[in-house]
């Protein structure tokens, strides 16, 4: 897939997660928190609980579900940079999770919101 496309599946995904993450109740702080160690997707907020979501988007099923593309490697990343963003938006004094949110379009889109997917 080119970078373009990669990019405008990527945007896709993310918009459809956000807009599933404000339903929900949540305020979107940040899209796609960059530091030297990786990216977040979304930083979004609910009460004193700040999430930090990877989006996988997936069209079929051939390589597997969305979600299994969230390996080891790719958590350690997301905590890494969570981090400096914990630091930086001098945020200590808030809960945190890290969620996946899933994607998979085949005949129509399916969403699936995994809350507490990984931690430290």
């Amino acid at each position: 897939m080119s970078k373009d496309k990669n990019k405008a599946k990527g945007d896709f995904g993310e918009r459809l997660a956000a807009r599933e993450l404000v339903k929900k109740g949540y305020e979107i702080v940040k899209r796609n928190y960059r530091k030297r160690d990786g990216e977040i997707d979304i930083i979004a907020k609910k009460d004193n609980l700040i999430v930090f979501v990877e989006v996988k988007l997936r069209y079929g099923t051939q390589n597997g579900m969305p979600s299994e593309a969230v390996d080891a490697r790719k958590q350690m990343k997301i905590i890494e940079t969570a981090k400096n963003f914990i630091s930086e938006e001098n945020k200590s004094n808030f809960e945190f999770r890290f969620d996946v949110i899933e994607i998979l379009v085949l005949e129509k889109i399916y969403i699936r919101h995994i809350e507490n997917a990984f931690w430290e």
